[in-house]
């Protein structure tokens, strides 16, 4: 992690979630982040939907130009961006790791504008929506509307304990009759 908004946020994240693999959503309180706060925003995982906003901060609205609530998270890339971080928002959702990435953006009078992502989930509770939290920051101070982003470089954040795979995982939690095909 490159911006200091990014490191201060993960690691008041890591502190808050412990020994869990993330920290639960009522966990993280806005009055210890005060200073991060227009940097952060927490998007509803919704893949169908583009990961909808829930909250977006005024820094985040800025770069994007408008009102960022109830907007589509990947809508903010160009198309050739689009897939990918629809991906990496649902393995960040599905497999309780972090991720981190390099974006590019154009600004109106056509200069080049350099931001990082970092995407963080909450621990999934029974019966409530499941939603990740993250920063956007650009590494100048300029906060003017930028055009599409653009992946230049990503990566997860791996835990130390041994992460399952989501499909171990979801058998996991599984109830009631399994029928295993195959086996004598």
């Amino acid at each position: 992690m490159k911006h200091p908004s990014s490191r201060e946020f993960f690691a008041y994240w890591d502190d808050k979630r412990g020994t869990a693999r993330a920290p639960d959503r009522a966990d993280i309180d806005p009055a210890a982040v005060r200073g991060l706060l227009g940097d952060i925003f927490v998007l509803s995982c919704e893949p169908k939907l583009g990961f909808p906003f829930r909250v977006a901060g005024t820094r985040v609205c800025a770069l994007a130009g408008r009102d960022l609530k109830d907007q589509s998270f990947a809508a903010l890339f160009a198309p050739q961006s689009r897939s990918e971080i629809e991906e990496i928002a649902t393995i960040v959702a599905d497999e309780t790791i972090g991720a981190i990435a390099g974006i590019t953006a154009v600004r109106d009078d056509g200069t080049k504008s350099h931001l990082e992502l970092l995407l963080l989930p909450f621990n999934a509770r029974p019966h409530t929506p499941v939603s990740v939290t993250g920063v956007l920051a650009p590494f100048d101070d300029e906060c003017a509307a930028l055009g599409a982003f653009t992946l230049t470089s990503w990566r997860y954040l791996h835990q130390p304990e041994k992460l399952l795979p989501r499909a171990i995982r979801k058998l996991q939690v599984a109830r009631g009759l399994m029928v295993y095909e195959g086996f004598r």
